[in-house]
């Protein structure tokens, strides 16, 4: 596992996927301090496996599966 590329992948789609997760409940009325912080939370433990899944997919396209040491 490419720790460094997985950071940087992790990093983008926690932002992205809070963002969505925060609009959505703003959006569905669910606007008061718990349900945004369900959000949040949400979004975070949902960007894990994204972040797995594209760190392999961009990993296996650079053809460098065992992490950055060349």
């Amino acid at each position: 596992m490419n720790w460094p590329l997985f950071s940087v992948i992790y990093s983008i789609a926690a932002t992205v996927t809070v963002g969505v997760f925060i609009i959505g409940a703003l959006v569905t009325g669910f606007n008061q301090i718990p349900h945004v912080q369900i959000a949040v939370v949400a979004g975070l433990l949902l960007s894990i496996p994204a972040g797995l899944f594209f760190t392999k997919k961009v990993s296996s396209i650079s053809g460098n599966e065992e992490g950055y040491n060349t």
